[in-house]
């Protein structure tokens, strides 16, 4: 790294270079999609036209390219919140206006299966993060054109999936009503699941929130799709659906990309369906 020497406000370096994730002027494009592991980033840009690789620091690693002529990059956030805030607030300090995070959950809907797939409509808020940065009352929603192309997506994928609200927390055990190191629980964790359950919410993750408080406040687009690999129902863990994750957020960007330029085309600020047809 090199030394730094600058605001300690917002750290950057020439050309913009931003502290965390080491990217500069020139290397964000404005779709963005965010996985938590590092490694899916190689699987995500495999199936881009182009790839170049941008940088790998802490557990941020970035890659940019092009999709069907579509400029698009990756960049892992890390695991929870805290480190999900960073890399939004530094892409967008690169141009970025569009996320998609892509990742991992469990299911706590009876009617979910592993190897599902659930595309994020809004999220509690227990990720901590987002409180720093509004009133808790402040509502975590995904953009709806993203949750638009994300189910367009799953179609033409033929994918099975469902839509609801996600339930973000700050810890990946006690905050998921799992019992802590050597059996340790709290009253409150019984009921958690159960509650929830009644409630209609989908699944536990530990970023959206986050991101979708975020993109929110900023007056960006982000949404969410997760690969379901655990089933709190049924007390199972199989890790599959991952690809799947992959391939309907790279195909979501396609969509929506076509969908910007058709408002561009028409002078539209939003997607609606009959800009497709040609009505109003």
């Amino acid at each position: 790294m090199n030394e730094w020497k600058s605001d300690a406000d917002r750290p950057t370096m020439e050309d913009n270079l931003q502290y965390h994730i080491q990217c500069k002027d020139g290397d964000i494009n404005r779709y963005v999609l965010l996985p938590g592991d590092p490694e899916r980033v190689d699987a995500i840009a495999d199936e881009w036209d182009e790839k170049k690789f941008i940088a790998s620091h802490r557990e941020f690693k970035t890659f940019s390219g092009k999709i069907n002529c579509v400029p698009i990059s990756a960049c892992s956030t890390g695991i929870g919140g805290a480190s999900a805030s960073i890399a939004v607030e530094e892409l967008a300090n690169l141009g970025a206006d569009t996320f998609i995070r892509l990742g991992t959950c469990g299911a706590i809907n009876e009617k979910i299966n592993c190897g599902e797939i659930i595309i994020c409509s809004g999220a509690m808020r227990q990720d901590g993060t987002s409180n720093d940065y509004v009133d808790v009352s402040y509502p975590a929603v995904a953009n709806h054109e993203i949750i638009l192309a994300l189910i367009e997506a799953c179609e033409k994928l033929g994918k099975k999936y469902h839509v609801g609200i996600s339930c973000t927390t700050a810890s990946f055990h006690c905050g998921q009503a799992r019992t802590g190191f050597n059996g340790y629980t709290q009253s409150k964790f019984q009921n958690k699941i159960s509650d929830l359950q009644k409630a209609n919410v989908m699944n536990f993750e530990m970023e959206s929130a986050t991101i979708l408080t975020l993109a929110n406040i900023y007056g960006f687009r982000a949404g969410a799709v997760f690969a379901v690999v655990a089933d709190r129902n049924k007390n199972e863990f199989v890790y599959s659906g991952i690809e799947d994750s992959i391939i309907i957020s790279n195909e979501a960007v396609k969509i929506l990309a076509s969908w910007d330029k058709l408002k561009l085309e028409k002078s539209k600020r939003f997607f609606y369906p009959k800009l497709l047809t040609g009505g109003f």
